[in-house]
């Protein structure tokens, strides 16, 4: 695939997702083509990778006003394969692609229903400290817990 740099072998990629969470395309969200910004990407993919990062347990730990830790989102890039338009059902895929020390690359796709693939993205999260700005490890716990995400799509 020319357009994504950062995926080798398209159909092996795309079978290695699990998580997925439902979106229909708003009016608001297209253009006066009708069909999808190139902004809104952005946001589905902040919406399942929260989605996500709840489903593992991250989020709760990171919005606790205790919590020394915050996650950033340090890129992230989106590539168009397809049109999308007003009203379209999609399916947002996410998977934690690697791990870092304290980064995390996130990969997304896009489903249509006619099954084929409208966007893909990519893009590296860091959890930081909320005090000095810094990166800061993932825990034993946090990294058994990414590292089974890994392990369940290979």
């Amino acid at each position: 695939m020319e357009k994504a740099n950062y995926i080798e072998d398209f159909h092996k990629w795309e079978q290695e997702f699990e998580f997925f969470l439902s979106v229909r395309v708003r009016f608001s969200e297209t253009d006066m083509f009708g069909h999808l910004n190139n902004t809104v990407p952005f946001i589905y993919f902040e919406e399942a990778r929260i989605e996500f990062l709840k489903s593992i347990g991250f989020m709760q730990e990171w919005i606790l006003p205790e919590s020394e830790t915050i996650p950033v989102v340090a890129n992230i890039q989106c590539d168009f394969l397809k049109q999308i338009f007003f009203d379209e059902k999609l399916k947002l895929f996410v998977k934690a692609q690697s791990i870092g020390n304290s980064s995390l690359d996130i990969h997304y796709l896009a489903k249509r229903e006619d099954g084929s693939s409208g966007f893909v993205g990519r893009g590296t999260m860091v959890q930081i400290s909320k005090r000095t700005g810094k990166g800061v490890p993932w825990t034993s716990e946090m990294r058994k817990l990414l590292v089974s995400q890994e392990k369940i799509r290979k």
